[in-house]
């Protein structure tokens, strides 16, 4: 099983720039970053830098992603179903090791 990450990081940033107008247009988001929505029942939303998405275990949860929402996520942005604590470990993760 190989990454694909050109075919990950081109499927996120047609979710990005998809129809919602939600996600687009909001000024919190910093050049260089990207607002997803974590959580299993509820979500949460955080601000990332782009470069996590490139990251074998960022990969790993875009991937649980796409299986279950494929690329009409219901909030209509990047949404991955995992738990919010897991989710900060990973950030914080790699946070640290840039």
């Amino acid at each position: 099983m190989g990454i694909r990450l050109p075919s990950m990081i081109h499927n996120v940033k047609h979710i990005i720039k998809g129809k919602s107008l939600h996600c687009r247009n909001q000024p919190d988001v910093p050049k260089g970053h990207v607002a997803i929505y974590v959580g299993e029942m509820q979500r949460k939303r955080f601000v990332v830098p782009i470069s996590y998405l490139s990251h074998p275990s960022f990969q790993d949860l875009l991937n649980r992603a796409e299986e279950e929402f494929g690329f009409n996520p219901p909030m209509g942005c990047l949404t991955i179903p995992c738990r919010e604590e897991a989710f900060i470990n990973l950030a914080s993760t790699l946070q640290a090791s840039s």
